[in-house]
Parts: C-alpha cells; structure tokens; sequence
C-alpha cells in the first residue's frame, strides 16, 4: 500500500506513543493482543489498523491524555480513509453463462426485503372472479348491534362503564424508568485473520468471478461485497473498557448461545493466504460449536518470537476493567459440520448492579460453516486467479 501524508502522520504518532513507552514491541504486543510484526507494520506505516480500539488502548498503556487520545483518532480517521482509497478493490468480471465443472451452490440466503404489498396482484396468475359485495348486512347482524347500543345506553344511564369481550380493560400502567446506561463500553471486530494473514471464507460465486483477496485491514469490505461466510474459524475481537477510572467493572463469564444450526453450506472455500505463520499466538477462548452446548474455554498464549518460548496466561474470571484499564478478549469459534449462527453473552458486575449483554455482529448473529469436502482455492498472485489447492501443491 502506497504512503501518503495522512499516514506517515499517524505512523508518526504512533512511533512517539511507542517511544515514550519504552516496552519491545514483544511486549506491548502481548498486552494488546497482536504480534510484535503487527505493532511494528504500525509503526512503521506499512499497516492502518482497521478499527481504533487497538491504537486507543496503545495510547492508554503509554500514558496518553485525553487531548493527545483525540488528535490519535483524528490521525488514524484520515489514515484510514487514504487505505481505503488506496485499497479499493478492482471491479470484478460478469459471470459468462457457460457451466461450471463443479456442482452449482446453493443460492445465498437473500437479504430481508420490504413486506410484498398484500393488496398487489401477480399479473401472470389467473383471474379469480370477484364476489359482489352484499348491499345489506343479514338480518341477525342487525339486530344485534341493536341490542349492543340498548345494552349501551342502560349502562350509561346506570352509571356503570361496559366491557366487552373484543375490547379488555386497559391495565393500568407505572410509569416506566429509563434503564441506566452501561457502566462501561464495548466494541467489536469480526473480520480477524489467524495472524493477520490466515483465514478461508465461503463464497457462493466461481473463481473467476471472486477478486483477489484483500489486506487484513479490508477484509470486512471483500467479504460483505462476496456475500462470504467466515469457513471452518470466527475469530472475534471484544474489546471491553470501563467508564470510570476508579470504579471498576467486573467481568464474570462468557457464555455461548447457538441459534440455529444447518448443514454446511455447499460453497467454494478461499484461502486468503496458503504461507503464512507466525510467532505469536494470542490468548483466546476456545469455542467448539459442533458440541451440544459449546463453551467458551480460556485458552493460554504463546510468544515464540524472542529466544524463549513465553506462555501468556489466560483470561482468568473474574477479571476487572475500568476507563485506564480495558481488556481485550479473543473468540475463536471453530466448527466442522454445520453451518451455525451464534451470538455471545458477557457477564458483569458493577455498583451493586448485575447484567449480562448480548455481544452480536451489528445486531445479528455470527455466522461459521464447515468447509469439509468444499472445494478450496488459493491466489496465484503470479498469474493472477485462483487455482485449487492441489494446482498449487498445498493440501488440506
């Protein structure tokens, strides 16, 4: 990705934030969840983060005001919008209508339209004649609404209201409170790689028709502009910070709600990346959704990147949170034979208060399929297009 002012300022920035510090990058690193390559592509301006949050708890681990954490966001908004300006993706071909060797998928679930108008008629349905309507209501009809208004009126001169059985009594009704905001805030990123360089997604188009895979940082866009499903692995960013410097927020658990399960989707599987590895390895909860009842189990990092292997120990509950002190958790959803959408619920305390909230992707559910038995591609950036696994040697 091209350089340009706006992120050479931001890398700049970013540097002094580091510098002030003094911790090695293996170090900050660990702290903020990502390789120590990570904080250096930062640094260095080679990579714009795709959200704030991690640039923001930078800030904060190295003493940052809220003045300096103000310019830090303006810096890093102008940033990224030159990424994304350098980034867009190129236009991709028409599909020809000749036939795929490969069995055709299954159309993608189609996004919820507007409610089809009931009194709208399909123009190529028979004509169904039409009933004439009564110029009279029958007799009975009438002589009961009759009886209704007498019955009415008597009411009315006893004093006594009437009740029917079609219109019950309003309850009567407490004026509601507004419920108390958070005592603390959350973000979330759902388009993480392994690494920030691994991942597959499910796309229901033929390769010829899939553009080439994006940097990390564009991912979100790729994957929404393919309709793609995250493949065999979620990996899910929570980012949690208390509103307050003192009083902090106590996190308790986090638990993990399937809600619907369907057989993997017969799509094609794209590899984003077929070499890639790393040093680091993150801290996360473990979440197997081909169990029952999947559970989100606190796993252990590893730091290989220093001339000693390092254990990161896990997220321990409860652990506490406040504005000085966030805390990122990294979900890692793993599934092989299904096609599972599932939402997370976190936990906490604060106050005397107790609440658990709901952790979706923009108000709807995560979304993993299995790739098992999926034919998989990976990109030939030499001759530009997608080839099969076995084309390029790799296997799996």
């Amino acid at each position: 990705m091209p350089k340009d002012a706006a992120v050479e300022e931001f890398a700049g920035l970013v540097r002094a934030l580091k510098a002030r510090d003094g911790r090695s990058y293996e170090a900050l690193g660990r702290r903020l969840s990502v390789s120590a390559s990570t904080l250096h592509r930062y640094c260095s301006g080679a990579t714009v983060p795709e959200e704030f949050a991690v640039v923001d708890r930078l800030a904060l681990l190295c003493g940052a005001d809220e003045e300096e954490r103000r310019a830090l966001k303006a810096a890093w908004t102008e940033a990224d919008r030159a990424r994304r300006r350098a980034a867009s993706p190129a236009p991709v071909p028409a599909v020809s209508a000749a036939p795929e060797s490969n069995p055709e998928p299954s159309a993608p679930e189609p996004a919820p339209g507007p409610a089809p108008d009931p009194t709208a008629q399909d123009p190529s349905a028979p004509e169904v004649p039409r009933a004439r309507p009564r110029r009279g209501a029958p007799a009975p009809l009438v002589a009961a609404a009759v009886a209704l208004v007498v019955l009415a009126l008597a009411a009315a001169l006893l004093g006594h209201p009437m009740r029917t059985a079609s219109a019950p009594a309003p309850a009567s009704t407490t004026p509601g409170r507004t419920a108390a905001p958070l005592p603390f805030t959350w973000s979330i990123g759902s388009q993480l790689w392994e690494g920030g360089c691994g991942h597959t997604y499910l796309v229901d188009r033929a390769p010829r028709a899939v553009a080439q895979p994006p940097i990390a940082a564009d991912s979100g866009a790729w994957a929404g502009t393919h309709g793609a499903v995250h493949g065999g692995e979620a990996l899910v960013r929570i980012t949690v910070q208390g509103r307050s410097p003192s009083d902090a927020v106590v996190l308790h658990a986090l638990h993990v709600r399937v809600v619907d399960r369907a057989a993997p989707l017969p799509w094609n599987a794209y590899r984003m990346d077929h070499d890639c590895g790393g040093a680091f390895t993150p801290r996360h909860f473990a979440v197997d959704l081909d169990r029952p009842r999947p559970l989100a189990r606190s796993v252990d990092g590893l730091d290989a990147s220093g001339a000693e292997v390092r254990k990161i120990p896990a997220v321990s509950f409860p652990y506490k949170v406040t504005s000085s002190d966030p805390e990122e958790l990294l979900v890692s959803a793993r599934t092989a034979g299904c096609d599972c959408r599932w939402y997370l619920e976190l936990e906490w305390s604060a106050g005397g208060r107790t609440g658990a909230v709901r952790i979706t992707d923009g108000g709807k559910p995560f979304r993993t399929s299995g790739t098992r038995g999926r034919p998989a591609y990976v990109h030939d950036s030499v001759e530009g297009r997608w080839i099969t696994d076995s084309d390029s040697g790799q296997t799996g």
